[in-house]
């Protein structure tokens, strides 16, 4: 099973900020699918779905808040069997990436986001793929008020654009080797 785990925060007020690009990855998916279950928790929301050729995907939302990402990944894992972090794929804001831009990755650090590092922590592994999302530049001053902001319109009108270039990276992923969508969509810029 092919699971991805969009990051970020619960409730209205963080709906389109820029740590939520990951829920809004989910929130896209799961127009473009058939969901044929349903989980709600209080540590995730997951849906069993078909996505084009991929079937029985899982798409998931972590509840815990984005710094306790971990707890609510590992409970995935356990509730569904998944014995390797390479079934999963991580999807989450990158402060490091210009908006307009995606990077695939096989496996890494916690790059500084605090998500990455709970899940790290909870799995102990670095070994999972992820699928980061630009909302940079990184801008000088307070970091958590910017990442904690709602996009400007402009800047909506962007990540739009991007999260359907991300769709079709993760139909990708599901069909191909990791290396040959890294190929494709890392020095990929969408404007």
């Amino acid at each position: 099973m092919r699971v991805f785990i969009g990051l970020g925060n619960p409730g209205p007020r963080y709906v389109l900020t820029r740590h939520n690009v990951g829920f809004l990855f989910i929130d896209e998916m799961l127009k473009s699918s058939e969901i044929l279950k349903s989980y709600d928790t209080k540590l995730y929301q997951a849906y069993i779905v078909n996505f084009h050729s991929c079937d029985h995907m899982l798409l998931v939302k972590p509840m815990t808040y984005m710094n306790l990402s971990g707890i609510a990944v590992k409970k995935i894992c356990e509730k569904f069997g998944i014995e390797s972090t390479k079934e999963i794929i991580i999807v989450y804001d990158d402060i490091w990436l210009p908006l307009g831009k995606i990077r695939i990755r096989k496996d890494g650090s916690d790059g500084g986001h605090n998500g990455v590092k709970s899940i790290i922590e909870e799995l102990h592994s670095i070994s999972f793929p992820r699928l980061r999302i630009g909302i940079g530049p990184k801008p000088e001053g307070d970091l958590v008020n910017y990442v904690l902001d709602e996009f400007s319109d402009d800047e909506l009108n962007l990540l739009w654009k991007v999260l359907k270039v991300s769709l079709e990276a993760a139909k990708d992923l599901c069909e191909n080797d990791i290396v040959k969508v890294m190929s494709r969509y890392n020095s990929l810029e969408v404007s």
